[in-house]
């Protein structure tokens, strides 16, 4: 897929220039974190909820519990919209009005659909464990038939959005550059800290090496 459909509602309209529709920039904001927000309405009130997710080639998945509002909701037919965001920066003007932040964003649209097989479902599960942790899954108990009827999971093709990110300096009114106030950027960083162990862990149990770079999710040490 080389861009994504612009439509009314995905078109970036303030400050189009920081948008863009291609699949791979799209792909890469996602693949670099693993909390979304996903808007819907039900009964004509709107509600936003924050959740995991993760990607598989043009979809995108998340999951939860079989009775959830949203997942049914959802999985009835009702339109969805993802966002991501990551914060990568505090900039700081000489202005108020200038202040603003550095981030990386998307946002999609579409309607989401049910995994129906529990193979498929098992399937997607051990992605989404995997993209997190890789080399986990082996390490634990298989999953019961119970768990799987107590899990919903649902997808949507990433076919209609868009990217919005914003980079670099302050951009201050020319006359503003004199001024003998400081200007710049705070980079700010989601990182992880040392694993802390269950306190009920068995002895003898060693951290995963697989803890010690979370870098493939956007984390640093």
């Amino acid at each position: 897929m080389a861009e994504l459909a612009r439509t009314n509602r995905s078109r970036v309209k303030r400050l189009p220039k920081r948008g863009g529709y291609d699949f791979e920039t799209v792909a890469a904001i996602l693949d670099a974190g693993f909390l979304c927000h996903v808007g819907y309405v039900i009964e004509g009130d709107p509600y936003v909820t924050p959740t995991s997710y993760w990607r598989e080639g043009d979809h995108v998945y998340w999951h939860g519990s079989s009775v959830s509002r949203m997942l049914r909701t959802l999985e009835a037919g009702t339109q969805a919209c993802l966002t991501v965001a990551h914060i990568d920066g505090l900039v700081l003007a000489r202005s108020g009005f200038h202040h603003s932040i550095n981030y990386r964003s998307v946002m999609l649209f579409g309607r989401a659909h049910v995994v129906e097989s529990p193979v498929d479902k098992e399937r997607a599960l051990q992605n989404f464990v995997e993209r997190l942790y890789p080399g986990r899954w082996s390490e634990l108990r298989p999953v019961t038939r119970k768990e799987l009827n107590a899990t919903t999971v649902l997808h949507m093709k990433i076919d209609e959005g868009a990217a919005k990110v914003r980079t670099g300096p302050p951009i201050d009114d020319a006359e503003d550059y004199d001024l003998p106030i400081w200007a710049g950027v705070v980079p700010v960083r989601m990182r992880v800290e040392p694993p802390v162990p269950d306190e009920r862990l068995k002895a003898g149990v060693p951290v995963p090496e697989y803890l010690s770079d979370l870098a493939h999710v956007g984390l640093k040490r």
